[in-house]
C-alpha cells in the first residue's frame, strides 16, 4: 500500500510517532492486537514496526519508530527525511504475537520502545474491559513514549510505570509485577533480549511455558546446535525433487534459487514471513517468532535462519 503520513508526533527526543493514511481517505485492512506492518523508508530500506493505536480504527495506522544510534538507514531516515505528507510504501499487517482473548487475566510488561506492541493490547483490553495490568520499564518519564495517553481515561487504572530500575533491582521488580496475578494468566513481554529474559525466567520459574509470549525487535546471532552449521538436504513435496543446503547457505536462498517462491521480509528470524510447513525431519530452530510451543511441535521452519538437525527435512511446498 502507499500510504501518507498524515502527523508526525515526537513522543520521546529518540521517538516518533506516525499516524498513516489512505490519499482517498478509505478505510485500512483490519488487524488484531499484536500485528505489525512492513515499512519501506525514502531510503528503500525495509523494516518491521508494530501497530500501536487502536486496532478498531481503521482509518489509519499508527506506528512509533525509535532513532537508533547504530541505525543503517531505516529508523533514521524516517526521522530526518519523512514529514506529514510523504509517502511511503507499507505491506499488509502480518501477527506473530497474539492476545489470547479467552484468558482471566492479561499481564504486559515491556520496557524502552517495546511498549509499542503491548499499546494495541491495552486498547482491546480496555474495550473488552477484560482485566489486565500493563507494566512500562523506562530509563524516566521523558524517555517512555506516550505516558500522557496511558496516564489518562481508562489506561490509568491498569498502568504501572516503572523508572529508573537499576538492572540488580530488576528480578525483584519483575517477580513485583508478575507474582500478584493468577496462575493463568497470560504474560506478554517486548524490550531488550536481557529484559525480556528477565522476564520469561520469572514466569517460568512459576508458571507453566505456554503462560509468556514474546515480540523481538532485533535478533541476535543464534548458535548452532551442533557447533557448526552442517549441510542438509530438503525434499519439496509437492513435486520430490531433493535440493541441498550447504552449510555457508540458507534455506530460503537455495528454495529461491530453485525457482520455489518464499515471501521474505526481515532476514533476521523476527517476522515470520518466511514460514513453511514441514512434514518430516527436525528443525533446528534459531529464529525468534515461533513460539516454543510452535518450535516443539516441528511443523514448521522460518526459512530465513533455521536450518535443520536432522539429515533431511521434508517441506510441505
Amino acid at each position: 500500500m502507499k500510504l501518507i503520513v498524515e502527523r508526525v508526533d515526537n513522543a520521546t527526543p529518540e521517538i516518533r510517532v506516525f499516524r498513516l493514511v489512505r490519499a482517498d481517505g478509505a478505510p485500512l485492512p483490519p488487524y488484531e492486537p499484536g500485528a505489525h506492518v512492513d515499512v519501506t523508508g525514502p531510503t528503500g530500506v525495509t523494516r518491521q514496526y508494530s501497530l500501536c493505536g487502536a486496532p478498531d480504527d481503521a482509518s489509519g495506522y499508527t506506528i512509533a519508530v525509535k532513532r537508533e544510534s547504530a541505525s543503517r538507514g531505516g529508523s533514521a531516515a524516517l526521522h530526518e527525511r519523512v514529514a506529514p505528507g510523504a509517502e511511503l510504501e507499507v505491506g499488509a499487517p502480518r501477527n506473530l504475537f497474539r492476545l489470547v482473548e479467552a484468558a482471566s487475566e492479561h499481564i504486559l510488561v515491556g520496557a524502552g520502545i517495546g511498549i509499542t506492541p503491548l499499546m494495541s493490547f491495552a486498547y482491546r483490553l480496555c474495550a473488552q474491559r477484560a482485566p489486565f495490568t500493563l507494566h512500562y520499564f523506562a530509563r524516566s518519564r521523558e524517555a517512555a513514549a506516550f505516558v500522557p495517553l496511558l496516564e489518562s481515561g481508562d489506561f490509568a487504572a491498569n498502568v504501572r510505570f516503572h523508572y529508573g530500575v537499576a538492572p540488580d533491582r530488576m528480578a525483584d521488580a519483575l517477580s513485583g509485577c508478575i507474582a500478584p496475578a493468577r496462575q493463568a494468566a497470560q504474560v506478554y513481554t517486548c524490550g531488550p533480549a536481557p529484559f525480556m529474559q528477565a522476564v520469561v525466567d520469572q514466569v517460568e520459574a512459576t508458571r507453566a511455558d505456554c503462560a509468556v509470549h514474546l515480540e523481538h525487535f532485533g535478533a541476535t546471532q543464534a548458535a548452532a546446535q551442533d557447533g557448526d552449521d552442517r549441510p542438509f538436504t530438503v525434499e519439496i513435496a509437492s513435486s520430490g525433487d531433493v535440493l541441498c543446503v550447504p552449510a555457508n547457505e540458507r534455506l530460503v536462498d537455495v528454495l529461491l534459487r530453485a525457482g520455489i517462491a518464499v515471501d521474505t521480509s526481515c532476514r533476521e528470524g523476527i517476522c515470520g514471513t518466511c514460514v513453511v510447513p514441514v512434514l518430516d525431519g527436525e528443525p533446528d530452530h534459531r529464529d525468534h517468532c515461533l513460539s516454543k510451543k510452535e518450535k516443539a511441535a516441528n511443523d514448521q521452519i522460518c526459512a530465513c535462519v533455521s536450518r535443520a538437525r536432522s539429515e533431511r527435512l521434508l517441506l510441505d511446498l
